[in-house]
Parts: C-alpha cells; sequence; structure tokens
C-alpha cells in the first residue's frame, strides 16, 4: 500500500492506496482485501490481463459531492477524480498515478467511511 499526503486549507489528510495483483483470466474469483471496507460491493470489472488495478479510497468520512472522473477516462497522478465533502470542506480525491479509471465505485450523495474504495484506476 502507498500513502500519501493531502493538504486542503492547511490541514493534511493521509490517502492510502492499495494496489491489487494482476488478473489473469475474466472468471478469476476476487481476491478479499487485507481489512474488510463496511458494506462496499466491488463495481469494476476485472482490469486487463497483466495490469495492475489501484484503489482509491477514502481518506476521510463524508458525503460524495461530485464524480469529476468517468469511467474509461485516462487521468495524470494529481487529477480530481472525486470530490468529498467532510467537516464542511470540500477534499478533493486525486488520482495516485497516471493510469486510466477503470470504475467508479460510489455514487453522488453517497456516505463514505474512511478506507472506502471509490474508484479503481489501471
Amino acid at each position: 500500500m502507498k500513502s500519501y499526503t493531502i493538504t486542503v486549507n492547511g490541514t493534511a489528510y493521509e490517502v492510502t492506496v492499495e494496489e491489487t495483483g494482476s488478473v489473469s483470466a475474466p472468471a478469476a474469483a476476487p481476491v478479499a482485501a487485507p481489512k474488510a471496507a463496511p458494506a462496499a460491493a466491488p463495481k469494476a470489472a476485472a482490469p486487463a490481463a497483466g495490469a495492475g488495478a489501484v484503489k482509491v479510497t477514502a481518506s476521510v468520512p463524508g458525503k460524495v459531492l461530485k464524480i469529476v472522473a468517468s469511467a474509461g477516462q485516462a487521468v495524470k497522478a494529481g487529477d480530481n477524480i472525486i470530490i468529498l465533502e467532510s467537516m464542511k470542506m470540500e477534499i478533493p480525491v486525486v488520482a495516485p498515478q497516471d493510469g486510466t479509471v477503470a470504475s467508479i465505485d460510489t455514487s453522488e450523495g453517497a456516505s463514505v467511511e474512511n478506507g472506502d474504495t471509490l474508484a479503481t484506476m489501471n
């Protein structure tokens, strides 16, 4: 797992990104995450063979205010993917690396907890 620090209005937030192993066949069973996310159902299509998937997770509890990126969209490290509202602030959730958004695993208005998967990138 990789951790990043994002500073918004002088407040630092930790963002943790977990890379999953590559999938060799679409019919492969999903691999359980080391820590269970509360009631988060996987919605992403499997990444292409040989590609690794990167989970983009919430670093703070809050509400999904806006989904900025869409599945299939190419993004660069630091590009906004989702905007959360937490503690009366807008918290951007950004791409941890260059890649393609494989799936958006939440919806606008949804409540999220720290560690919930919001998107998956290839």
